[in-house]
């Protein structure tokens, strides 16, 4: 698999644990990912399932607009971009779900849409210590609650 601008293409993070006896050719993207060679996104959640893994798709396209014709270097471009948005959540692996090159006055962009994803062996998708603690914490609800409540009543 190319990741040029193939629907279906996978990046995996670097050192990102796979299970026992699943093989990946895959060569350097970016710093810190690798593209998936031998594997689209359908293939490589099989191989997983067969090892009694899991392979997350999570809910909610990124996408991402940058300058340029379709083609290797506008690629990274999109990808370091949607990675910038998504670095927080740190899954270990992404899909390129679409990729739509147009012009507007003769000026060539390039729109890609990436899903996050997720390999683990454990049956529940749990975030990771780093994730839960960046969450911002509930605003208090005692101050509310705290207020006096005034009953009106009418006397005849």
């Amino acid at each position: 698999m190319s990741a040029d601008n193939t629907y279906g293409t996978i990046l995996l993070r670097d050192n990102t644990l796979l299970p026992p006896g699943l093989a990946v050719e895959s060569a350097s993207f970016l710093p810190g990912w690798r593209v998936a060679k031998n594997l689209d996104g359908y293939g490589l959640a099989r191989k997983v399932e067969e090892a009694k893994w899991n392979y997350f798709y999570l809910a909610g396209v990124t996408r991402t607009t940058v300058l340029g014709r379709e083609g290797p270097e506008t690629m990274r471009r999109a990808v370091r971009r949607a990675l910038a948005k998504l670095d927080r959540l740190k899954f270990n692996s992404l899909e390129i779900t679409g990729v739509i090159s147009k012009q507007f006055l003769g000026i060539p962009f390039t729109r890609v849409s990436i899903h996050s994803r997720h390999i683990q062996e454990a049956i529940s998708l749990v975030p990771t210590r780093e994730f839960v603690l960046s969450i911002p914490a509930p605003a208090p609800m005692g101050e509310t609650l705290a207020k006096p409540q005034v009953a009106m009543s009418t006397s005849s």
